[in-house]
């Protein structure tokens, strides 16, 4: 044994264990298997790499559960949330970042820690010894993989994972299309108009329906598809808008179409069918992505379908959408209530391979990882968060909470929460909402309090 802790894959998960371990005065190798060994998804070697999308979603942290997230990551002294903020995008209420930026920060901040080495190369093996956290994500090399089903004796869970596009700005028809947030969302102007929102009749939205459903599509290997006897399902969260649409016509006119809140800047009077939404993609706002566009289509297919939309006939993509299949281990029958493998307590699991699902909850899982892997080392156990908190809610639900059967990648929500006491009497949803966001802020003081 070396003394350090060793963490598997640069990504939110990994980068935050990392930071929070080096914080505590343990030393780390980072292991990171980019650029070296590539994968379909990433373009650079850079730790906390942004892929599917550049948003943490929302930042109320009074009313929502991620946003409840971002602040008791804000309160553990979090990097990745840290350096969100510090590149923070116009969004309404959302928290969007400028990908690049936020990214190369993530990078410097780790390789000039002191405690903090760097080791490029791809890991195969679980290690036998030593403390390890496993933080390689949605797509985990092959290899290593295969060493968590040999070990585990349990094949991996899976869904499709898909990418939207993006678009050039300067390549919106803006006579068509108009600038505005949801509601108008946004204390500042730039906040309410950091979406584009593109118009649609009736007679286009149907149109472009057809054309959705007609276009080619990505083809699957043998038991990859929802007509498998076991087929690999979609995670609902991020759902190809072809799924979407078989489900019915109306399906995306009543989710990432959805016309409410909006108002045509060019024609007021006017109420579209259904509007598409494109959200700033990067500080300069030559950059925007097509909101809820995840796809299966082959790239040719979408240029002429994503073209039929009213305001981007002429649209020039930055990069277009792409599926891909993401594994994650079965969390509730693998892992310990500090993360750890049940057959191996030496190695921790952390991020989107244990089956939360988004940049946020993955990385708040590497912070408490880091946090409990740092603190062993150190003579101590660490108790994770109550579970009346979203930290302490999602690690209950991937170890325990969940049942291991049906388990599915989740997001952070106050389904996940213990109730409010009834006794308190009835509350209105918003009421509510703030009630289970009042508990988990004092909880969650009082976890971080007991820490030093």
């Amino acid at each position: 044994m070396d003394g350090r802790l060793h963490i598997v894959g640069g990504g939110m998960a990994g980068a935050e264990a990392a930071w929070q371990a080096a914080s505590m005065d343990v030393p780390v190798t980072l292991h990171e298997m980019r650029p070296r060994v590539a994968t379909f998804a990433h373009r650079t070697g850079d730790f906390a790499e942004m892929v599917c999308s550049n948003s943490f979603r929302s930042d109320d942290d009074e009313r929502n559960a991620v946003g409840l997230l971002h602040w008791e990551m804000r309160a553990a002294g979090g990097l990745v949330i840290a350096t969100a903020d510090r590149h923070r995008l116009p969004a309404g209420g959302a928290l969007a970042v400028d990908r690049d930026p936020f990214a190369a920060a993530v990078t410097a901040a780790l390789r000039s820690h002191p405690l903090i080495e760097v080791a490029e190369g791809e890991v195969t093996e679980l290690p036998a010894a030593g403390s390890w956290i496993i933080a390689t994500g949605p797509l985990t090399s092959g290899a290593l993989a295969e060493a968590i089903r040999a070990e585990t004796g349990a094949a991996s869970l899976a869904f499709f994972d898909a990418i939207a596009p993006i678009v050039h700005a300067e390549t919106v028809d803006m006579s068509v299309a108009w600038a505005q947030s949801r509601y108008d969302k946004g204390e500042t102007e730039a906040e309410r108009t950091a979406y584009l929102n593109c118009p649609m009749t009736k007679a286009d939205y149907e149109g472009f329906i057809d054309a959705l459903l007609a276009a080619d599509k990505t083809e699957f290997h043998e038991g990859e598809t929802e007509s498998s006897p076991d087929p690999t399902p979609y995670f609902d969260g991020c759902l190809p808008i072809e799924v979407m649409a078989e489900r019915g016509r109306d399906t995306l006119r009543f989710g990432p179409m959805k016309p409410v809140g909006l108002t045509n800047a060019h024609r007021p009077e006017v109420k579209p069918y259904a509007v598409v939404q494109l959200r700033r993609d990067n500080a300069l706002g030559t950059l925007y992505n097509i909101v809820g566009f995840q796809t299966k289509m082959k790239h040719g297919a979408q240029v002429d379908v994503f073209r039929r939309i009213p305001g981007l006939a002429d649209a020039g993509f930055a990069r277009l959408g792409g599926i891909h299949r993401n594994t994650f281990i079965n969390s509730p029958t693998l892992l310990d209530g500090r993360m750890r493998l049940k057959s191996r307590p030496n190695i921790r699991f952390a991020g989107q391979i244990t089956g939360v699902e988004g940049y946020v909850e993955s990385a708040a899982m590497g912070l408490l990882a880091g946090r409990m892997a740092a603190a062993e080392m150190l003579g101590r156990d660490l108790a994770p968060p109550p579970a009346d908190t979203a930290t302490g809610a999602l690690v209950n639900h991937i170890t325990g909470g969940a049942a291991a059967k049906t388990f599915q990648p989740m997001n952070v929500n106050f389904g996940l929460f213990p109730p409010i006491d009834a006794s308190a009497g009835r509350r209105g949803r918003k009421d509510r909402y703030k009630a289970y966001t009042d508990r988990a802020k004092s909880s969650f003081r009082e976890w971080l309090a007991g820490q030093s």
